[in-house]
């Protein structure tokens, strides 16, 4: 984020964080999704990107997201209430290998369904592995959230593991010139050294405020 934060905004964003929060229900079927009564953000990326560790760390949690070294484990959205402040979504996973063509145009269709008829999406945060950068799958992503004009930042994780973190910034930043719906700006993160926690959080709760 390229916001500056005060410390109070930081420390009310921890407290809320640090609060209840509580899973939902999963969705498979878009008739299952909940009442669209308060704000929502979604946090989306390719499998093993850190997506679990992060949403773990986030919430100061060991077991919120279950991590797994299987692709492909999170098939459907799963839904979160922070505090009664707002819902976090955990996306499934993509760029998996080992699905057949069907499920990934399945689950294609549920995601595209969820981000073009959900009014209170706030933002979906797309997790970058800072080893590896952005892939096609993480661009046709893109590509469905610029058709379904839903707003969307790019997070970068695993940022003390991966090299060259400014070049492979400016190549992003470069790469969302071309996309409407994305967010200039890119946060790296780290779920194990716990940085970018803090301003991620306060984003957070300032997009959804």
């Amino acid at each position: 984020m390229s916001e500056e934060f005060t410390a109070e905004q930081i420390e009310s964003a921890r407290k809320i964080f640090s609060g209840p929060c509580d899973f939902m229900l999963g969705v498979a079927d878009l008739v299952q999704l909940p009442e669209p009564d308060k704000p929502e953000i979604a946090f989306a990326g390719r499998s093993n990107v850190g997506k679990s560790s992060l949403l773990n760390a986030l919430t100061h949690r060991k077991d919120l997201a279950r991590t797994s070294n299987t692709p492909g484990r999170t098939q459907q959205l799963n839904f979160f209430n922070l505090g009664n402040h707002l819902y976090i979504v955990d996306m499934p996973g993509y760029g998996y290998a080992k699905v057949s063509k069907s499920t990934r145009k399945e689950w294609d269709a549920l995601i595209f369904s969820y981000l073009r008829g959900r009014p209170n999406l706030r933002c979906v945060f797309i997790l970058i592995d800072s080893r590896h950068g952005l892939k096609e799958s993480d661009t046709h992503l893109m590509e469905m959230l610029d058709k379904a004009a839903v707003p969307y930042r790019i997070i970068l994780t695993k940022a003390d593991k991966g090299k060259g973190l400014d070049a492979l910034t400016e190549n992003i930043q470069t790469v969302l010139k071309k996309h409407p719906a994305a967010y200039p700006q890119i946060q790296a993160t780290s779920a194990h050294k716990k940085e970018g926690l803090e301003d991620l959080r306060a984003g957070i709760i300032q997009i959804c405020s």
